[in-house]
């Protein structure tokens, strides 16, 4: 297959910001891929690249993330969600699969419980819990105190394990400090080639919403259980769209646990999918397996239609 023809772009929304994408040439199947935290379009080239050309495929950039700009800082989920129907609208776009990576995939649920009438499935890859991804203060030994749930900005903020950690990796460019964090929590099985690794660090440094990204994400909760930082709105059950859950069975990120919330949370229209060998970047521990994966949910909706 020859290399698709993939155009970076930019789009300008109603609220002043400005969202980069990728565009890719393909069909009438419209695709819509929305990254994860620390990551941008950029992330998705190798899924751009080899997706069946009958798909065409969006990748975009959030707000503070890649080329987008960040001029007003995002305090929820719901303000990435929101951007992302300002982009589908600027682009006139209405009846597309959603695939949401990791944070993505918190956004992409938000979106399907604030706007059904877009997208026709979902697809959630090592995502965020319908209840949120917890932020846990950094105990004396430097790993998360999971007994001790962060509730706020400030403290968050300010946490010396992670935020701090990563924001000053991100302020004095310590491509090695992210280089080993990746090689140690996201990549399992396989690394990109060291060129490719060079540009995702790039990808990385791009981000501006480091702590805003964490807090947002502690925060949300479209379940109808109640935690330590928010209460559920119990919107997760009107996702009401087919939605494939996958997780690898070695994300070091994603716990099964938060797996199975979102199975329990949305309900009967769910399908899992357990990727083997795979962490929290199958896009790189197994591109082949995970292409696959999508595409034949994404065809079985074909069929549907029919």
């Amino acid at each position: 297959m020859s290399m698709m023809d993939v155009s970076l772009k930019k789009v300008q929304l109603p609220n002043g910001e400005s969202l980069g994408y990728r565009e890719r040439e393909g069909g009438e199947d419209v695709v819509v891929l929305v990254h994860g935290n620390m990551t941008s379009s950029k992330h998705w080239d190798l899924v751009l690249e080899n997706m069946n050309s009958k798909y065409k495929v969006y990748a975009i950039d959030l707000r503070g993330f890649g080329v987008s700009t960040y001029l007003e800082p995002i305090s929820s989920i719901k303000d990435f969600s929101d951007d992302l129907k300002s982009f589908l609208d600027a682009l006139d776009l209405d009846d597309v699969a959603l695939v949401g990576w990791s944070m993505g995939g918190a956004v992409c649920q938000q979106f399907c419980v604030d706007y059904p009438s877009y997208c026709n499935r979902l697809l959630l890859l090592a995502s965020g819990s319908t209840r949120g991804y917890p932020f846990y203060a950094t105990g004396e030994n430097g790993l998360p105190d999971t007994n001790h749930r962060l509730k706020t900005y400030e403290e968050v903020k300010a946490d010396p394990g992670k935020t701090l950690a990563v924001q000053k990796a991100y302020d004095t460019e310590d491509r090695e400090f992210l280089k080993s964090m990746w090689n140690m929590l996201i990549y399992v099985n396989n690394k990109p080639d060291e060129e490719k690794c060079e540009e995702y660090v790039d990808d990385i440094l791009t981000q501006r919403n480091l702590a805003e990204v964490y807090q947002a994400l502690n925060q949300f909760n479209i379940s109808a259980v109640d935690n330590e930082v928010a209460q559920g709105t119990g919107q997760a059950q009107d996702i009401n769209i087919p939605v494939l859950v996958m997780r690898g069975d070695m994300d070091y990120v994603i716990t099964e646990k938060m797996t199975n919330e979102i199975l329990e949370d949305i309900g009967e229209n769910t399908t899992f999918v357990s990727l083997p060998g795979c962490g929290h970047s199958p896009l790189v521990d197994d591109l082949s397996s995970l292409i696959q994966t999508l595409e034949q949910f994404l065809e079985e909706k074909e069929h549907h239609k029919q």
